[in-house]
């Protein structure tokens, strides 16, 4: 990721991440710098596998995350609040970022999109802080919130019908992490593992022949559980679909 980028981006936008009072905790100290964007968004080839979703989700306000809270993928979907720590540059409520990304920078725990680096700044101190590269900055740990979205389940586009179904879940709220995924196989009446190919994407070569039900193994704040979606993706699935369900993390 480069670093190199002009500074005019856009600063206005509507948050949906809400820090929530009763998951208060210390902020821990790290460092951040942002990437190189034509349009200060997001990138769709992002390490976590959400495609054009990673570029654009939360108002474009994501980051790459070091190799202790990317966590081999599992920290893909995860939100945090960061804030800068220079007062005469930034505000005191800094930035909540989804992280869609892996990367690591010089001692960073996150490297920002444009976007999300810039709100960081006050008004009218964007360029500076732009200007300064690196940063030092603190954050915390944050519940996702996306007013009005339940979770989907997108079929990879590198699914290949109906041998090969590869998924990646969104809008993962909550303070959340998936940890693995399952396949229900009717035939056999028993749930088959999918494989973590990649970032928050499960993929599996015995996709069931009907409608698609699966089960994610969640880590919350309830601790470590199962949540089941029942016949959520249809018997003629198709590579770069995302389906709707009815389920909300908390």
């Amino acid at each position: 990721m480069g670093f190199s980028l002009k500074f005019h981006c856009c600063l206005i936008s509507v948050m949906v991440l809400l820090p929530t009072l009763c998951y208060a905790q210390d902020y821990v100290k790290s460092r951040a710098t942002y990437y190189g964007s034509p349009d200060c968004l997001g990138t769709p080839r992002g390490a976590c596998g959400y495609g054009e979703f990673g570029r654009t989700v939360n108002d474009a306000n994501v980051a790459g995350a070091s190799y202790r809270l990317y966590k081999n993928g599992t920290g893909c979907g995860t939100c945090y609040q960061v804030r800068c720590t220079n007062p005469q540059l930034c505000t005191d409520n800094g930035v909540n970022i989804v992280v869609t990304d892996y990367g690591e920078g010089d001692n960073t725990d996150f490297i920002l999109s444009p976007r999300a680096y810039s709100r960081m700044a006050q008004s009218d101190k964007a360029g500076e802080l732009f200007a300064y590269g690196v940063v030092e900055v603190e954050y915390q740990r944050i519940p996702c919130r996306y007013g009005g979205y339940k979770m989907q389940f997108k079929v990879h586009e590198h699914s290949k019908y109906p041998n090969y179904l590869a998924i990646v879940i969104l809008y993962q709220a909550g303070q959340t992490e998936i940890l693995a995924a399952d396949v229900w196989q009717a035939d056999c009446k028993e749930w088959i593992g999918m494989r973590r190919a990649y970032g928050a994407v499960f993929d599996t070569t015995y996709p069931p022949s009907g409608a698609v039900t699966l089960r994610f193994q969640v880590q919350g704040r309830a601790g470590v559980y199962w949540v089941q979606a029942s016949n959520v993706i249809p018997s003629d699935w198709k590579a770069g679909v995302a389906y709707e369900s009815d389920i909300e993390l908390e």
